[in-house]
């Protein structure tokens, strides 16, 4: 389950599909040196990501 504290970097290392998820919500974090460091908090706040949407289809991908 992916939660807001997590690493960016190992929410990347889940599942192949998760990129293709984060950049339909302007989220380039595979190719962003940040990812290493930032919380799925930390990014949908700095990208005005609304965080719960986000959560939403990131753990619908990961529990299909």
């Amino acid at each position: 389950m992916i939660t807001k504290q997590m690493n960016m970097n190992d929410i990347l290392d889940m599942d192949d599909r998760i990129a293709e998820i984060l950049t339909s919500y302007g989220l380039d974090c595979q190719n962003c040196s940040g990812a290493q460091s930032e919380t799925l908090e930390e990014a949908a706040k700095g990208h005005g990501v609304v965080l719960e949407d986000l959560i939403e289809a990131l753990n619908a991908v990961i529990n299909e």
